[in-house]
């Protein structure tokens, strides 16, 4: 569908629904990997369209089958939340199936920011900041308090093991070998907490789902995975070290530490948190955002969601690999040994040019030829264009000395790579190796400084494990 024929349906429908009025502005807004988000204005209002992609919609979405709710569901469920004192936007419109030109719903357009690096550490949302670790206890636990028998019949209730369980399938069926993954799936299933009793989850709370303005938490965004299931799993979703985005040290969602959060919700919520089952869950949502990197790499090759973005986010599978590390690194026996380990030269100064020079002058191309000259979601395409081309590059320059130099220490130890995933995830090999656990970080920092140098966790790593 063309952006024009796609304006003119939503003219269509709001006049059917608002009346006649004016459609002006409509704008796609950036990020959103499984949900579109198009700002409009229609008769003098501020709206906000939430929809599947087009190629998603004919596929039915590529959420959690065990947890995700319909766009109808989504629209009554965020009206129920906001009745109950959650800060949730008003739905005004649910766009039903028998509407060709997409489905989603019409809220209004809530106030302020949701991308977290033009939040996080910055002096115009100091003020905000300051009150985050308040309010995002304060709206969890009000989102916890919603009577269950007063939820849409779709939200099912989910337990730790059904959740394992979806995860492990899908890491199989994407057919990926990643060791500490396997180890995960081992430790979690070991070490599985007590059921609680069911709450109503957001399931997706983090940075880059909270609207900020200046007094803080402005509307929460993104209801799509919510389920009934134990609280310290959306507790601890915020914590997850891919939402700190940038702030790797800061453990609730880059603004504030884990331990502060843990004690404003125990405030809003009068409830106790079982720092054990918290830190369970953390390790699970470290883990399930690792599978969902490798599903929507996955959703490129398809069909499901044909886009460069998806190619990238599938990488970012590695930065889970150096989280998973740094938290089992604190359970491990054995004191860590200082690695051995240094990014070698990206380009080289002499003799023929190479094929990472060759990318080298793309990345360039776009940055000074193309970018300048777009804005809005063209301009994040570009940039995500640019992210590729680096990880091409990297790959170019050092990705085959460093499979070499992996499967010689493989070899020292006595296995393959396939074979250390089967043994880690039956439990046969254990952690507390040394030369195992070196491999591992050898592994994870090569694998990283390929995909996504500037990843925070990166940095971490390298200050704990590096010789000074």
């Amino acid at each position: 569908m063309s952006d024009a024929e796609f304006a003119d349906k939503l003219t269509a429908f709001c006049a059917d629904r608002f009346g006649e009025g004016e459609l002006s502005g409509l704008n796609r807004l950036s990020g959103g990997a499984s949900m579109e988000s198009w700002a409009f204005d229609y008769g003098g209002r501020e709206m906000v369209l939430r929809r599947l992609p087009e190629e998603m919609a004919e596929r039915g979405g590529d959420a959690d089958p065990l947890t995700a709710i319909s766009l109808e569901t989504q629209a009554e469920l965020i009206e129920l939340a906001r009745g109950r004192g959650v800060t949730a936007p008003e739905v005004l419109a649910v766009i039903e199936e028998r509407n060709d030109f997409c489905k989603g719903f019409v809220m209004v357009r809530a106030v302020g920011e949701t991308l977290p690096h033009k939040i996080l550490g910055n002096p115009d949302f100091a003020s905000a900041e300051a009150r985050l670790t308040e309010q995002c206890a304060r709206e969890l636990a009000a989102i916890h308090a919603i009577d269950p028998a007063d939820l849409p019949g779709e939200i099912k209730q989910v337990t730790p093991e059904m959740l394992l369980a979806e995860q492990e399938q899908s890491y199989r069926e994407v057919e990926a070998a990643i060791p500490i993954y396997d180890y995960a799936f081992h430790w979690l299933e070991s070490e599985i907490p007590t059921p609680a009793e069911p709450k109503l989850l957001h399931a997706d709370y983090r940075m880059g789902n909270l609207m900020i303005d200046a007094d803080g938490i402005s509307a929460v965004l993104d209801w799509e995975l919510a389920h009934l299931g134990d609280p310290m799993e959306d507790l601890s979703y915020i914590c997850t070290p891919s939402w700190r985005f940038g702030h790797y040290e800061k453990t609730a969602g880059g603004f504030d530490s884990a331990e502060n959060l843990i004690a404003a919700y125990e405030k809003a919520s009068g409830s106790s948190v079982e720092r054990s089952r918290f830190d369970w869950w953390l390790l699970y949502n470290t883990l399930w955002w690792g599978i969902a990197c490798l599903r929507m790499g996955h959703s490129y090759r398809d069909g499901t969601a044909h886009t460069l973005e998806r190619t990238i986010i599938g990488r970012r599978a590695s930065e889970v690999e150096i989280d998973l590390l740094l938290q089992f690194e604190a359970m491990r026996k054995a004191e860590n040994r200082a690695l051995d380990w240094a990014e070698p030269p990206l380009l080289p100064d002499s003799g023929e040019v190479g094929y990472a020079e060759i990318v080298n002058a793309l990345i360039e191309w776009n940055k000074e030829k193309v970018m300048p000259g777009t804005e809005g979601h063209a301009l994040f395409e570009a940039r995500v264009a640019n992210n590729a081309l680096g990880i091409m590059q990297r790959q170019a320059a050092w990705g085959q000395k460093r499979q070499d130099a992996a499967s010689e220490r493989l070899a020292a130890i006595g296995t393959t790579h396939i074979n250390l995933c089967a043994a880690l995830r039956a439990g046969e090999r254990d952690l507390d190796d040394d030369d195992l656990w070196n491999h591992l970080r050898l592994t994870a920092l090569d694998r990283l400084s390929i995909d996504q140098p500037k990843y925070g966790g990166f940095r971490v790593a390298k200050e704990r494990w590096l010789e000074s």
